[in-house]
């Protein structure tokens, strides 16, 4: 048999009151608490050479992969996702500068540095990234020319800086014919060229460029000989321009 409900009459008065209060109180205790804290952490510097080459135990490129690992998640802080926009971008390039002196063949931090830390909307963080990379690829072009392609493009595109986008693509040029390097690379420059206004400079580069024999796939050939013709076109237009207003 159920037991016999007693009506909310026989409660005592005082107990109800109290029952009524402690939900009082744990309603406006649960309002006035405060969520956990959030801090955000500053990239610090990192150590010295040194000290690293002891704590890698022989091991200089595994320890130089871990610190690229560790520094690609730091944005990723307990309760915050940090903008790489926010770091401290001096600490940042001595932390890739590391990674690199732990392992010269690693391409990873050139790699972050144009593909990551240098998309940020931020022009000096852009430059300082770019020039990371220009430097490294200089000491090693062949092991490193893709992330000095993708430096052409960023300060191209991201940046909307053409002459500094020549400067690098006229690095790359003087790699030209090497066999572990696309031939397109050392055509860069003389598209960039077009965006400067260079067309005559372009002109004579890429016709020179058809006529030395290098190019010898067909399909690249009819590309590089259309693009020559429409700068052929601009060159004209830009004459025929100039002699009508000087008339």
């Amino acid at each position: 048999m159920r037991a016999r409900e007693r009506a909310i009459k026989a409660v005592p008065f005082a107990v109800l009151l109290c029952l009524v209060f402690s939900f009082a109180t744990q309603v406006f205790v649960a309002r006035q608490r405060l969520g956990p804290e959030i801090n955000t952490v500053a990239l610090p510097a990192p150590p010295q050479i040194g000290a690293l080459r002891v704590v890698a135990l022989g091991e200089p490129g595994l320890l130089a992969r871990l610190m690229m690992l560790w520094l690609q998640a730091f944005d990723y802080q307990p309760g915050i996702s940090l903008s790489f926009q926010d770091l401290d971008y001096a600490h940042l390039e001595q932390w890739l500068e590391r990674a690199v002196a732990l392992d010269p063949e690693l391409s990873y931090p050139l790699l972050a540095a144009a593909r990551l830390y240098g998309e940020v909307s931020d022009p000096q963080r852009q430059r300082r990234m770019l020039a990371f990379v220009e430097r490294h690829f200089e000491r090693d072009p062949v092991r490193h020319w893709q992330w000095m392609a993708h430096a052409v493009f960023v300060a191209k595109h991201r940046i909307k800086d053409s002459r500094l986008a020549l400067e690098l693509a006229q690095r790359l040029a003087r790699l030209g014919g090497h066999a572990d390097i696309p031939s397109w690379v050392s055509q860069m420059h003389i598209f960039v060229l077009e965006d400067v206004g260079e067309l005559e400079s372009a002109k004579v580069l890429l016709g020179g460029l058809l006529e030395s024999g290098e190019i010898t796939d067909s399909h690249e050939q009819w590309f590089l000989s259309e693009r020559l013709a429409e700068i052929e076109a601009r060159v004209a237009a830009q004459a025929a321009a100039r002699e009508k207003g000087g008339d």
